[in-house]
């Protein structure tokens, strides 16, 4: 049931066209609240457990075991890091230990030796992934491809406004993410750095899910999904979601300001913009010239 997010460009700059909604709530309405919550996580490729995590805690049913959100959250996480990021930056791939969600291998695979206290050491240290992290640094000064929007909240998290749903706004009153921001905006290193305090707090720990009245809000790979439903005499009556693709291409949200801060000499970096943005449905580039 996946459809696109398109980008294009003109004359004009950049422009985009999300991805058409799903009638989620009319295949869930209607349902056993068991069987919308077995169906709502098979819909969709991306985040799958995060969702149906949300239904269940918002419908009052029994949730998986934060353990699993937190598995699916750093197999995201260690794929842009390990795989994606590198292929694109022309960068070597880090092979993943069979034990990688561990807190000692999985310590030593982002981190190396260094200390994962020490953003900035470990930044110029060389270790683990750090020279991926260094790459994005690089390729994107300070102020390009930056967006400053509100820090989504678990009071604003069902709101259909522009917002900062991300990895990295969960992460941004950490000094290191502070003083990026302060440096260099909140943009392609900003967002990169997230995911590795994202880590860190996964290391020892599991996400944290939050119920804000009737709205589940569920930590996931690309930011929070948050989850309204009600039921009655066993079957869902209500359903409402937000996702951080919808803050994401909400109009003058993250993807609009980052495209629009994106350098015209720049346009070779938009794939890997768009894989740190995020979004979690397929996405349709233009054709770019590479550098």
């Amino acid at each position: 049931m996946q459809s696109a997010l398109v980008i294009t460009q003109s004359n004009g700059g950049w422009q985009f066209r999300p991805a058409p909604d799903l009638p989620v709530a009319r295949l869930l309405i209607g349902k056993p609240v068991e069987e919308a919550a077995q169906l709502l996580p098979r819909l969709f490729n991306l985040c799958s457990g995060a969702q149906g995590m949300a239904l269940r805690l918002a419908l009052g049913l029994p949730a998986p075991d934060a353990a699993t959100l937190r598995r699916e959250i750093l197999r995201d996480h260690l794929l842009k890091l390990c795989v994606v990021w590198p292929g694109l930056l022309g960068l070597p791939a880090t092979p993943l230990p069979p034990d990688w969600t561990d807190p000692a291998p999985l310590c030593h695979l982002i981190w190396g030796g260094a200390d994962p206290a020490d953003f900035d050491g470990w930044l110029g240290s060389g270790q683990g992934v750090s020279a991926v992290v260094r790459a994005i640094a690089r390729a994107f000064a300070p102020g390009e491809a930056v967006a400053t929007l509100p820090l989504v909240r678990a009071e604003t998290a069902l709101n259909d406004a522009a917002l900062e749903n991300s990895v990295a706004a969960r992460r941004a009153q950490a000094p290191a993410m502070r003083a990026i921001e302060i440096r260099h905006g909140r943009g392609p290193f900003w967002r990169a750095a997230g995911l590795i305090h994202d880590i860190a707090a996964l290391l020892h720990g599991t996400p944290q899910v939050k119920m804000h009245g009737t709205t589940a809000i569920v930590p996931a790979a690309r930011g929070a999904y948050a989850v309204q439903a009600r039921a009655r005499n066993g079957q869902v009556t209500a359903f409402a979601r937000r996702t951080p693709t919808d803050h994401l291409c909400a109009k003058g949200g993250v993807l609009q300001q980052s495209l629009n801060s994106l350098p015209a000499a720049k346009t070779h970096l938009l794939p890997l913009l768009v894989d740190i943005l995020a979004p979690c449905v397929p996405v349709r580039l233009p054709e770019v010239q590479h550098a």
